[in-house]
């Protein structure tokens, strides 16, 4: 009789010890040496913005108006823009982004075409480039909604149909709403699928459950989606460009219908339309040192916040 037997071999088997060491060391080295990289890239950066803006930067600068053609002076107006146009986009975002995220995961079925077009628009509006947004509100927000809130409201009188900080805060929270929707919605994937049919059981309703079991346990997924989007929405520049931004202004904005100053488009305005950007180069650091410093302590809220929500609900 024919032996048939037949040796089988492992790919899984150990082969040799010494290789298996010296591939297991060099992805090791490899991924530290990456992980480096990216820090030092980082110290650099920072490290530059410090050095170059240490002299300007003061609670003078700070707390002050610029002067003399924005070559002196501080950048209050500036920073007191910035801080408002990310708390009226949170305010925008935030809330229309979670409602979002909880159709698409607890009501929409799972071959819902609707379901699927949202998510496709989700999608494709987290590549549309971030000047296409300020030409969008340009043409809805300012020349279509404003300019007919003008004729319904004002009698024709030029207020809405204008840039202000209430156009450029709804622009920018359509630029960050991809982030909030997504962040949110894998937040809400990670509650087990039976805690909701636990409460279902017991006798609760569809929203009952969401209120009582889904929502509070993805708190920390919508804090998560909220630091992101205000990091975005704090450096972004292109969508308030044509939205609400100005070169300069001598006042604060007293209401949403006025234009304001901005952290990122002032340094933009230093760096190109300056007559002397050589005089102005401290200027542009030190306030690209306070950008960075309102983008950290707004995301620090927020880190505090979603830390102490999940120490409540363990």
């Amino acid at each position: 009789m024919e032996n048939t037997n037949t040796i089988s071999v492992n790919p899984f088997a150990k082969t040799s010890g010494k290789g298996k060491d010296i591939k297991e060391t060099a992805v090791v080295g490899i991924t530290q040496i990456a992980v480096l990289l990216i820090i030092a890239i980082l110290v650099v950066i920072l490290g530059i913005i410090i050095f170059q803006g240490r002299d300007k930067f003061s609670w003078e600068f700070i707390s002050s108006f610029p002067t003399d053609g924005m070559t002196k002076g501080g950048i209050f107006p500036a920073l007191i823009g910035t801080f408002i146009l990310v708390i009226v986009m949170s305010f925008a975002v935030v809330p229309f982004g979670t409602i979002t995220a909880i159709y698409l995961t607890e009501y929409a079925h799972e071959k819902s075409k609707f379901a699927a077009a949202v998510r496709f628009s989700i999608r494709t509006l987290a590549v549309v480039p971030s000047i296409i947004f300020g030409l969008f509100g340009l043409g809805f927000f300012i020349q279509f909604v404003g300019s007919g809130m003008d004729s319904a409201f004002n009698g024709g009188e030029l207020r809405w149909g204008q840039p202000n900080i209430l156009w450029a805060s709804l622009t920018m929270a359509l630029l960050t709403l991809p982030v909030i929707i997504v962040s949110v919605e894998e937040s809400l994937k990670t509650i087990p699928r039976e805690l909701r049919e636990a409460s279902l059981a017991l006798g609760a309703t569809k929203w009952q459950t969401i209120k009582k079991v889904v929502f509070p346990g993805s708190i920390s997924g919508i804090m998560t989606g909220t630091i992101l989007a205000v990091s975005r929405g704090t450096g972004e520049v292109a969508p308030i460009l044509f939205t609400g931004a100005a070169y300069y202004l001598a006042t604060l904005p007293g209401s949403l219908s006025d234009q304001f100053m901005n952290l990122g488009y002032h340094v933009y305005i230093m760096s190109t339309q300056s007559s002397d950007v050589e005089k102005t180069m401290p200027i542009q650091f030190a306030t690209t040192l306070v950008l960075l410093i309102l983008t950290l302590s707004l995301n620090l809220v927020a880190v505090v916040i979603r830390s102490r929500i999940r120490r409540k609900a363990k």
